[in-house]
């Protein structure tokens, strides 16, 4: 995985992260690294530097602020899944985390990661956008948010500036009615084929569809759902099969909120 010229940045407070990443452009940041050890494993990545954010201890935080909840971006996928409060107060958020491949995956990825990532075959993103979650977005020259439909521009792209750091995850109060479908096309394990999140908030009906485009896909026309998204192919399905997929998942969505 490593080089024997990689140099390894490991800061120990947020301060210090983002004092090392404004000096050291040519360093890749690490979070949890399950999705950045293939890429390296496979030669798609080779930095000179790794800033591994394992020990800042501020990024883990899981907490409720001002009925918000507040997810620091090393929070790990099954510290989110298994965390009492969101398990009482965010249970669909809870859930979709909690179906991500397996424990040993979940233990290792981190909220902050599959963000940063913008990899189009991951749970999280979806449910996320559903629930109007903000990304907190910290360099040394101040502090911005961002939707996560605007920080996901394409296929592995966000707007992180290159002095930035993703920092934290807000999530607005879960609506009493709200879900996550995964609908895999292999393995129990798999990455989902296609993801739908729907909540419905009072009068208002916000569904996103994950996993089939660059970017999470939401369209307020939603009877013009499914003509309106054009999916890719890849290996868990060709673009025809996914847009059959959206088709059923969506009103299987939307059926079970109205139950």
């Amino acid at each position: 995985m490593t080089g024997a010229s990689l140099e390894w940045l490991a800061p120990t407070s947020l301060a210090e992260a983002l004092e090392l990443h404004a000096r050291r452009a040519d360093a890749t940041v690490l979070a949890g690294g399950s999705f950045l050890a293939i890429l390296m494993n496979q030669g798609f990545l080779d930095p000179p530097a790794l800033l591994s954010l394992g020990r800042v201890e501020e990024l883990r935080t899981i907490a409720v602020r001002d009925g918000e909840l507040r997810l620091g971006a090393m929070a790990t996928h099954r510290a989110v899944e298994r965390h009492p409060e969101v398990l009482a107060r965010w249970p669909t958020l809870a859930r979709t985390f909690g179906v991500v491949a397996s424990p040993r995956v979940r233990n290792q990825a981190t909220v902050g990661g599959v963000l940063a990532d913008a990899d189009y075959a991951s749970d999280p993103p979806a449910m996320l956008a559903a629930l109007g979650a903000r990304v907190v977005l910290r360099s040394t020259a101040g502090e911005r948010e961002v939707t996560v439909q605007e920080l996901v521009v394409g296929h592995y792209e966000t707007c992180i500036a290159p002095d930035e750091l993703l920092v934290e995850v807000r999530v607005p109060a879960e609506p009493a009615r709200a879900v996550y479908r995964k609908f895999r096309s292999r393995g129990s394990e798999d990455r989902p084929c296609v993801a739908v999140a729907a909540a419905l908030d009072g009068g208002a009906l916000r569904v996103v569809v994950g996993a089939v485009a660059a970017t999470p896909q939401h369209f307020p026309d939603l009877c013009a759902h499914a003509q309106r998204i054009e999916p890719i192919s890849d290996a868990r399905g060709s673009a025809a099969y996914r847009r059959r997929i959206v088709a059923v998942e969506v009103r299987r969505a939307i059926e079970e909120l109205a139950a």
